[in-house]
């Protein structure tokens, strides 16, 4: 009787013993044939991606923290000089609130196209762009049909709609390079795993942290070949995160001490929020507290957990490539800022390329194929189309998305009265609209620019989008304006249009 053999090419590296393996290189032309599909499925992403953020720009949604902030980031890149925003505060260095030198890249598409919404459609391309490598690399090891279903599931999670609906973020440029990072390591190719990984630390400060994390994995999985590398990948990120803090703490005007308590716009509008380092008020019991009971409490935490591995049928957690997600988690469960622990906003986006490129990790070691993963991508597809209506994606269905508000056009006319470069505080909810052209903040905000040229107000916001200042509170602070010697301008459809010049 004929042995059987073993097809140690579809095993993981630690089963093979080697560091890398090289898969087969199909010519060009078959490997355009292939992949085909896999780019346009990223294209009707990316034009479903910009379709949502750009409509909610439109609809007057999109919000000073944080798409204001970013737009003046990215202005400043392209005039040349460090950043700053002026809804942080008067010239306020932004490298003291976040590092995140990468942004300096959307400089001279800003030069092309000098408006907010080139950052919406950014970070559209980049956020579609992870779909490739994590179809791809599915692909390869499981098939067709799972790179189709598990891409899909991907750029139609919930974590992934939430972010894109949530303005811009740096971290936007973090997707493409963490998932190219977690498909290398996952195929054993461990020197790309490491290089793809250390662009993060110019993304933000605390992916660092994430860096040191894939590193640690790279050195688990890698053997004793592995294991320098990824000892050396770990030590680069948790440095990254340090040099990281030693700049926002020359830069900051508080020092280090106040860019720990800098972070917390107020009011659950969506901004950074509180950390959990210099905001606890309890002292060592609650610190311990946070660090132990306080990551499962309250059941909203247990909630978003559920859904982070739902997706993936629970079956990311048997992949050790899941542990790269601990940082992004950990410190959300430990914060004392109750938007951190939900499924809102953008705090979701970094877990997503981890747990799907775990998910096609355990599918891989469990060797599964046949109905088998069959099940798998059809239970996987049914909990995406459970959760689809629940979160923003499902907006482009609805046809309130695509009515026009006669209100915006008058928006934009009274904004149009306020010339360029004038400074201005505006309502929450109009401050995008002006950041591209003029030095704006927000109205109502203790750290805002005082005496501005102009002030534009929003009166008749619906009451829970209204902030920082409820509509007495408002009132009040117009009236207060008007006796300073502001007059108004314009005042149309609850849009009033204040000036002190003239």
């Amino acid at each position: 009787m004929r042995a059987p053999t073993t097809n140690t090419a579809a095993l993981p590296p630690q089963q093979t013993g080697t560091e890398e393996r090289a898969a087969p290189t199909p010519s060009p032309e078959g490997r355009a044939r292939a992949d085909w599909w896999i780019w346009a499925m990223a294209g009707a992403l990316f034009f479903a991606y910009m379709a949502l953020s750009l409509r909610i720009h439109e609809r007057l949604l999109s919000r000073s923290f944080d798409l204001g902030i970013f737009v003046q980031v990215v202005r400043s890149y392209a005039s040349g000089h460090l950043p700053v925003s002026e809804v942080k505060g008067p010239d306020f260095p932004v490298l003291g609130d976040h590092f995140s030198p990468i942004l300096a890249l959307l400089a001279p598409l800003y030069w092309l196209w000098p408006s907010v919404k080139v950052l919406l459609v950014a970070q559209a391309a980049l956020v579609a762009g992870s779909v490739l490598p994590l179809a791809f690399w599915a692909r390869r090891t499981l098939g067709s049909a799972a790179a189709a279903v598990i891409g899909t599931c991907y750029g139609l999670s919930w974590g992934i709609a939430s972010g894109v609906s949530s303005d811009f973020h740096e971290w936007a440029f973090a997707l493409p390079l963490l998932t190219l990072s977690l498909t290398a390591l996952g195929a054993g190719r461990l020197r790309a795993a490491a290089y793809w990984a250390l662009p993060l630390l110019l993304v933000k400060e605390d992916l660092g942290l994430t860096v040191a994390a894939i590193g640690l994995v790279i050195a688990w999985r890698g053997g004793r070949g592995g294991r320098r590398l990824g000892l050396l990948t770990a030590a680069a990120g948790v440095a990254g995160t340090g040099l990281a803090l030693l700049v926002l703490a020359s830069f900051h005007p508080g020092g280090f001490d106040g860019y720990l308590v800098s972070h917390n716009p107020g009011g659950g509008a969506g901004g950074s929020g509180g950390a959990l380092v210099g905001e606890t008020q309890g002292g060592v019991l609650e610190l311990l507290h946070q660090l132990t009971l306080g990551l499962i409490t309250p059941q909203e935490k247990v909630t978003t957990l559920v859904l982070i591995l739902a997706p993936t049928l629970f079956l990311a957690a048997r992949s050790p490539l899941v542990l790269i997600a601990l940082p992004s988690v950990l410190w959300r469960l430990a914060s004392n800022y109750p938007p951190h622990w939900g499924t809102g906003y953008h705090y979701s986006l970094l877990v997503m390329p981890v747990v799907f490129v775990a998910f096609v990790d355990a599918l891989q070691r469990r060797g599964a194929s046949g109905r088998s993963l069959y099940r798998y991508l059809a239970g996987s597809a049914a909990v995406t189309l459970l959760l689809l209506p629940h979160y923003p994606l499902w907006q482009l269905t609805q046809p309130e998305t695509w009515v026009k508000d006669p209100r915006i056009a008058v928006a934009h006319s009274v904004m149009d009265e306020i010339p360029d470069d004038a400074t201005v505080q505006a309502s929450h909810y109009l401050v995008p609209h002006l950041a591209d052209r003029t030095s704006v903040s927000l109205y109502g905000w203790g750290d805002s620019r005082p005496h501005p040229e102009w002030i534009m107000v929003d009166t008749q916001v619906q009451p829970h989008l209204r902030w920082p200042m409820s509509v007495f509170q408002e009132q009040i602070s117009l009236d207060e304006a008007r006796a300073r010697g502001y007059h108004t301008v314009d005042d149309r459809d609850g849009f009033v249009l204040l000036s002190r010049t003239g």
